[in-house]
């Protein structure tokens, strides 16, 4: 295993050259100039040019890229063009991490709900109740988020008053119940219905009618054959939830004023921030990776017949 991990570690820098690249590029040669959204009404050609050499913008562009890398690899992500004297990494730090804890909590809403349901219809496999919860998944998956945000926000901020109407104060304030679950639901609608499959996948399994064979009891079988081995599709999708909960939505985040990343990267796409679409980009994609070789450890943990090699 320890050959794998240290394989696909290896594998990382390579990977992150090439989609860095491929971001500067596109970054660069794409519609639009960072310098005259910078100016805005006050643009000249005189000024502009001043600025672009003293941004470092009129270097050939294999020299801009050297040199961000350069940094990059140090954790120096430059400086924000639309911040001007702020920092890459301290601008996205503060804003990731608000949009971690968002995620964080809608992903324990979707887990704590949407595993123990799936299991739960699987057994109901055949009753009025299988289809029923399935159908009423499907509704729960089907409600846009810009439609879920206003109805849980009229029940529990409006009618109730039970918790504030918008804004941000972490992980344990009021304010993070909305945004916990408008953005779970639908997790727990996905979630239930793969664990429903993977348990009934697991069900026909030879080694589920031996274990029943030999008599042992059905919460034994749940347990140690039926649970262990349903789970394990399911660490794929929560291996790229993980990575994606370094960004929340666009639209959570404007409707209830949080301040996330999401917003944050709309506008820095918008204004031509090359630094922070860069920095994003690449943590991004570092987070992918890393999620996905946890994923990969996590199946030889949960299932020791699966050996990485």
């Amino acid at each position: 295993m320890w050959i794998y991990i240290t394989r696909r570690l290896l594998w990382l820098p390579i990977l992150l050259l090439m989609v860095s690249a491929v971001t500067f590029v596109l970054g660069t040669y794409g519609p639009g100039d960072p310098v005259r959204v910078m100016l805005g009404t006050k643009y000249d050609e005189e000024t502009a040019d001043r600025l672009r050499s003293s941004l470092g913008l009129d270097r050939p562009v294999i020299v801009q890229y050297v040199d961000y890398v350069s940094g990059a690899v140090r954790g120096d992500f430059g400086e924000s063009l639309r911040y001007r004297g702020r920092s890459v990494g301290t601008l996205l730090a503060s804003k990731m991490w608000v949009s971690f804890q968002v995620n964080l909590a809608a992903m324990l809403v979707s887990l704590l709900v949407g595993l123990p349901l799936g299991f739960w219809i699987a057994h109901r496999q055949g009753t009025w109740m299988d289809p029923a919860a399935v159908s009423f998944t499907l509704i729960l998956m089907s409600i846009p988020i810009m439609v879920s945000i206003p109805i849980v926000l009229w029940g529990l901020c409006l009618k109730l008053s039970l918790v504030p109407c918008s804004g941000w104060g972490g992980f344990f304030d009021l304010r993070i119940v909305v945004p916990a679950i408008t953005m779970g639901v639908p997790g727990i609608a996905g979630l239930a219905r793969l664990m429903r499959a993977s348990t009934l996948d697991v069900f026909g399994q030879d080694f589920v009618r031996t274990a029943k064979a030999k008599g042992l009891s059905e919460s034994r079988i749940d347990v140690r054959h039926v649970l262990r081995n349903a789970i394990i599709p399911i660490v794929t999708i929560l291996s790229f939830s993980l990575a994606g909960m370094l960004t929340t939505g666009f639209i959570t985040e404007r409707l209830l004023g949080i301040p996330g990343v999401g917003d944050f990267a709309i506008q820095s796409i918008f204004n031509r921030d090359y630094p922070v679409i860069m920095a994003f980009t690449i943590i991004l994609s570092t987070a992918f990776v890393i999620a996905n070789l946890l994923a990969d450890i996590a199946y030889s943990i949960i299932d020791p017949r699966i050996r990485l090699s």
